[in-house]
């Protein structure tokens, strides 16, 4: 059960804690997530850590499971969605580029300049990498198509995406979502309906 400041007192609670590493990382890289620093920040005491995680190593695993239970987790689940056609399994996959509720691009780009300086790291997004292209290969499969197609265009589309988050690219909403069906036909060889596309803007609550 999730604990609050509340009732956990003057200690806070592992998911502050890691709320607050959480932060740190994203706002100055691995380095600046340390425990007084943390301590401080939360204004509580730096013995109060040490409830909840054993260590600093404790504290940074928790934040790779985190980042790997979300990112991949979600990105693996988004191309294995139901669809009837792959054009709407390829609007799936999109949802994760618009939704940080899916997908957490910042994370993504604060864990993969942590893996420069990890080699430890580097293996966890490496492994990631991998499964995350297999689970985009697997998507076309479902479709028929061949397996050598099905890995390009996997790699095509993920390459895409994580060359967007690592140049830290920012498009206006609107601009983005003109291009979804360009994408859709580039990365499938098939142009979405367009009552696909409209059920896609209407979860991102876009109206054109």
């Amino acid at each position: 059960m999730e604990q609050t400041l509340n009732d956990s007192g003057w200690r806070g609670s592992p998911d502050v804690w890691l709320g607050a590493a959480y932060e740190s990382l994203l706002e100055a890289g691995v380095d600046a997530v340390k425990i007084q620093p943390l301590a401080k920040k939360l204004n509580l005491s730096r013995t109060s850590f040490y409830w909840f995680f054993k260590d600093r190593e404790e504290l940074l695993d928790a934040l790779v499971w985190r980042w790997r239970e979300k990112n991949t987790g979600n990105l693996v689940k988004q191309a294995g969605a139901y669809a009837e056609t792959v054009a709407e399994a390829m609007l799936n996959v999109f949802d994760c580029w618009l939704d940080s509720k899916l997908f957490d691009s910042q994370f993504e780009f604060a864990v993969r300049s942590w893996a420069l300086q990890s080699p430890e790291i580097l293996k966890e997004v490496q492994s990631a990498d991998q499964q995350r292209l297999d689970a985009l290969s697997r998507m076309f499969l479902r479709f028929g198509y061949d397996v050598a197609h099905a890995d390009v265009r996997a790699r095509t589309i993920y390459l895409v995406q994580i060359g967007y988050i690592s140049m830290q690219t920012r498009e206006e909403i609107s601009v983005r979502m003109k291009r979804i069906p360009e994408y859709v036909e580039i990365f499938t060889g098939q142009v979405p309906e367009q009552r696909e596309l409209d059920r896609f803007f209407a979860r991102h609550g876009y109206t054109g």
